[in-house]
């Protein structure tokens, strides 16, 4: 059982300008107290085909986390056009909210975000040159894909505390990091 459970993630200010910021408002309840942080991180998948062009937007860290309920907004900055293929601006993507502690990813939400011309015309007849202040992103609130990974809250504390900490990054499953783990969940809820 999860020492962490995330209860809600609200999508705030959506559909919007691509280049608006991000905005979560994100609920979780700790059923048992935590002495480190959570971190919780914002990645734009730029590209299906190439990691690489995945953007971290946003990691933040949270704690140390007491039993109860907590609330926040994750706010984060839009990614980076220029950083992103021309031909990959315009259509659909994913976007990943992920939560660690210790260094080991627990929880995965992943979200199709269609991104397209707010303009009728512009849609039935595109630019040569993708104008980024006429793109409006809708991320697909209503189905998200959430992944949950069994990781150790409580460590055993030792002499090669460095070598625990790292062994259950080794042993997660393999869908774990890549750009296909969004649709491709162990388990949905």
């Amino acid at each position: 059982m999860s020492a962490v459970n995330i209860t809600n993630v609200a999508v705030l200010d959506n559909p919007t300008a691509f280049l608006n910021p991000f905005q979560f408002e994100i609920s979780y309840e700790c059923l048992v107290p935590l002495d480190d942080d959570l971190e919780w991180k914002l990645i734009y998948v730029g590209s299906a085909e190439d990691e690489n062009y995945d953007q971290q937007l946003e990691s933040v860290l949270v704690g140390p986390v007491n039993v109860g309920t907590y609330r926040f907004v994750l706010q984060a900055d839009p990614p980076d056009p220029s950083k992103i293929r021309e031909e990959d601006i315009i259509g659909v993507t994913v976007l990943l909210l992920t939560c660690s502690y210790m260094g080991q990813e627990f929880m995965r939400v992943g979200y199709y975000v269609n991104n397209d011309y707010d303009d009728e015309q512009l849609r039935e007849e595109p630019p040569a040159k993708v104008l980024i202040d006429r793109v409006q992103r809708n991320i697909l609130a209503d189905k998200p894909r959430v992944t949950k990974f069994p990781i150790n809250f409580h460590p055993e504390p030792s002499t090669s505390a460095g070598q625990q900490q790292q062994e259950p990054q080794t042993a997660s499953p393999e869908n774990h990091t890549g750009n296909g783990d969004a649709s491709k969940p162990e388990a949905d809820q």
